[in-house]
């Protein structure tokens, strides 16, 4: 599935929807990556900042990667560099 995520809080979201759609607890993924389970919460619901480092992290706990994509080229897009 890919998700397009333009604000901190849609970030949240997708990865609340991730953790949930994966059977894992905010307290499991905080102990993956760790970081507090207040910690998790405060980042899914209000999109809470969060250091590139700790996204990454929680990337990876989720079995999640981060993709950039030029807004101009269609979906599936491929440019060489």
């Amino acid at each position: 599935m890919e998700y397009v995520v333009r604000t901190p809080e849609q970030l949240g979201q997708v990865l609340k929807s991730c953790r949930q759609q994966r059977g894992l607890t905010q307290s499991d993924v905080g102990s993956r990556v760790g970081i507090q389970q207040s910690r998790i919460s405060q980042i899914e619901l209000h999109g809470a900042p969060a250091t590139i480092e700790t996204l990454y992290k929680l990337l990876s706990a989720l079995g999640l990667a981060l993709v950039l994509r030029d807004k101009t080229m269609p979906p599936g897009g491929k440019r060489e560099w």
